[in-house]
């Protein structure tokens, strides 16, 4: 029963913040399957006129569908690794080395498990895309033309990307709530916590770095994840987009993006990714940690 909420309360996380950024996703996507060369404030006004409000939540049940369970996952696995490396190393708190291989195996968990739904969202998304009708559509498409394992493009880049981002993202968070819960003011926090233990107290009142702190946290570890493994991101995207006559590997994939626009081809889309992943990481660990006392995960 505990993992069933431990789950719910990933889940619930990322539907809030996957729906809250819907829109800086889409611009991100378009930047990078599109390859759209034109500024962050024309690209709006086209997705705006061309195909109104909704178009910025193209694509964003799907992507619910793919994140939701994605963090559940992650976060469920991140806690469960930690909690198993804290009970063999028999120390009394997690060290920043188990915190960082804690991470990037929940992330390594939560990519193999999710990859296929991520690539047929980006294949809904890419041009053509609509006339393939949907998630059942797509994926029938896909296993008849290429195959099966044709979901699963872009596992190496993905599993690459995600240990550390994974690692750096959880890692990162933890790092900094430890640090704040051992510093006086911490203390002091915990200890009026205690103090207020057992009576009806507020759910926002209960998280252990308060609100501001909790969403100011997430959002740091957002950052810094998405800064060290954005290149594998794009990559990622791109052999995605790949069909088989043409396919190269991830690092021929790599150079040709090299070759094509230099290193800063590698970083396409990064402001508006960076745009959209500090609230999406704020509010991802916020309405975690919150639903995690709502739903009493122990």
């Amino acid at each position: 029963m505990n993992t069933t909420k431990h789950l719910w309360a990933g889940a619930v996380a990322a539907m809030v913040s996957r729906t809250f950024v819907a829109p800086l996703e889409r611009l991100k996507l378009e930047y990078i399957v599109r390859g759209e060369q034109m500024n962050l404030f024309a690209l709006i006004h086209k997705i705006a006129t061309t195909q109104g409000l909704k178009g910025f939540w193209k694509g964003n049940f799907v992507n619910i569908l793919r994140t939701a369970p994605f963090k559940a996952v992650n976060f469920y696995a991140y806690d469960t690794y930690r909690k198993q490396l804290l009970r063999m190393s028999g120390n009394e708190e997690t060290t920043n080395f188990e915190r960082f291989l804690a991470g990037a195996a929940a992330g390594i968990t939560a990519t193999v498990l999710c990859l296929p739904m991520d690539t047929i969202r980006t294949k809904m998304v890419a041009p053509g895309g609509e006339a393939l009708g949907g998630v059942i559509g797509v994926f029938c498409h896909m296993v008849q033309t290429e195959g099966f394992f044709s979901l699963y493009k872009g596992l190496v880049p993905s599993l690459i990307s995600m240990a550390p981002s994974g690692a750096v993202f959880y890692g990162v968070y933890d790092i900094l709530k430890s640090a704040y819960l051992h510093s006086p003011k911490g203390q002091m926090r915990i200890s009026l916590m205690k103090q207020h233990e057992g009576e009806d107290v507020n759910a926002l009142d209960r998280l252990e770095l308060g609100p501001m702190r909790t969403l100011l946290y997430g959002a740091i570890a957002g950052a810094c994840a998405e800064a060290a493994t954005y290149p594998f991101e794009v990559v990622r995207r791109q052999l995605q987009m790949q069909v088989q006559a043409t396919k190269l590997n991830a690092f021929a994939t790599a150079v040709k993006i090299v070759e094509q626009g230099g290193i800063p081809a590698l970083y396409a889309g990064l402001i508006p990714s960076l745009l959209q992943v500090l609230p999406s990481a704020s509010i991802s660990y916020f309405v975690y940690e919150f639903m995690k006392i709502v739903l009493k995960v122990e």
